[in-house]
């Protein structure tokens, strides 16, 4: 389709220079008419001149009788429709140029001499000054040379950044059938579908390995105490097989909550009492915080506010945060859970006193399966899910989540929401 629009646009390239030099004819008449127009000898010479003038615009003369003022309305005509043609390819190379502006991706046109004659919007972007956009606009000039030679080429490019980009370019000759016309560059940025990709192959990886764990431990405790008759080495058999269920049971449900939440990323709307979502997270989590001995101390804000939101799944966020907080916290020791109101926002965090997070791992915190300690959170039943379950829940409110930590003094995780309404 763009070879296409290109070639058209070149025909109304020829059009504008027709209809230019239509104009310019009429500055040329007057010179003539000035010199000759009284000279009786020179009007059958004018009235030739000024027919073959109109008849190389492509339009012939009417028949009407000889004379220097038909030759001249005949010219004029031309020249009227000459200037409507100008007008009118001007204002379609106008509208070629904005509808290949609005593209998402990068076009790059050069004539038959290989210079460069268009640029769209987004190629301006993607070849701008930074040394990895040197690179890329380095291998689009090769590709367009490739082009020249072979008719079409292709190539995938890796720029590291900062940001880290891939781009997919593509280049092809635009021709008539008989002759070279120039070449096309196309210029797709690939970078957010390569890492959604990636992400896919990790999280099939990853579900795949935790599941696989649990799943084999059941079998070989089940064949164990198949044949066990001790009482005391059965019944702690059953125990462990009931834990490993219960995780397998776990992980399963993160992960339909997370799906569900991936789904909704535009929840239903309502008004939620931010210090209801946070009693009500507070209350799930009180059984395991007893067991732990571990005191949740809640803050409520004041004055009172609601977020637009889905009810469910903020409580699903909050309980996560505070489930994370009290995992990881030392026996006897305590967590605070506070909501601020500051600029519009509601700052809802959670603090602990714990082992803390190194600094190598604060920015994956929030992926899936991503455990600082493996073996920690595999005896404290953790599946890995719980922090992107908030980070997901916080994009769908127009929020974010972040986290300051030092290792061996604790972590405060902080999820930001935007504030609907004050509660008198």
């Amino acid at each position: 389709m763009l070879v296409a629009v290109i070639a058209s646009s070149g025909v109304s390239t020829n059009v504008v220079i027709a209809g230019f030099g239509g104009l310019a004819v009429i500055a040329v008449v007057g010179i003539v008419l000035a010199t000759v127009l009284g000279r009786r000898a020179g009007r059958h010479a004018l009235e030739q001149r000024l027919s073959a003038l109109a008849s190389r615009l492509g339009v012939e003369a009417p028949e009407e009788k000889p004379g220097v003022e038909p030759a001249l309305h005949h010219l004029e005509l031309v020249t009227d429709r000459a200037a409507e043609a100008v007008a009118e390819s001007s204002a379609d190379a106008i509208r070629l140029r904005r509808a290949l502006d609005t593209l998402p991706q990068g076009v790059i046109v050069c004539d038959d001499n290989g210079e460069v004659v268009f640029r769209n919007a987004r190629a301006v972007g993607l070849m701008g000054g930074r040394h990895g956009d040197a690179l890329a606009a380095e291998a689009v000039v090769d590709l367009l040379a490739d082009a020249w030679k072979q008719g079409s080429a292709q190539r995938t490019l890796d720029l590291y950044g900062p940001p880290r980009r891939t781009l997919a370019v593509s280049t092809k000759l635009i021709d008539d059938g008989r002759r070279t016309l120039g070449v096309i560059a196309v210029i797709d940025d690939i970078s957010e579908r390569r890492r959604l990709e990636e992400v896919r192959r990790d999280f099939v990886a990853n579900v795949s390995h935790e599941l696989k764990t649990p799943m084999g431990a059941l079998g070989l405790l089940a064949e164990t105490l198949v044949s066990e008759s001790d009482p005391t080495v059965a019944q702690r058999l059953a125990s462990r097989i009931h834990t490993e269920a219960f995780r397998v049971s776990r992980i399963i449900d993160d992960l339909l909550d997370l799906s569900r939440i991936e789904a909704e990323e535009a929840p239903p709307r309502e008004p939620v009492l931010v210090s209801l979502a946070m009693a009500e997270a507070v209350e799930r989590m009180r059984a395991a915080a007893e067991q732990r001995d571990v005191k949740i101390a809640l803050e409520e804000p004041s004055p009172p506010v609601t977020v637009l939101g889905d009810r469910r799944q903020l409580v699903s966020a909050l309980y996560n945060l505070l489930e994370n907080a009290v995992k990881f916290s030392y026996d006897g020791s305590s967590v605070q859970f506070s909501g601020t109101v500051a600029d519009g926002e509601i700052r809802l965090d959670v603090e602990d006193h714990g082992v803390g997070i190194p600094a190598r791992d604060l920015d994956r915190v929030f992926e899936r399966f991503y455990r600082v300690d493996q073996g920690r959170s595999r005896n404290t039943g953790g599946t890995g899910l719980g922090l992107s379950i908030v980070r997901h829940v916080a994009a769908n409110h127009q929020g974010h989540v972040e986290v300051d930590s030092r290792e061996g003094e604790g972590s405060t995780f902080r999820l930001v929401l935007p504030i609907h309404s004050e509660v008198g």
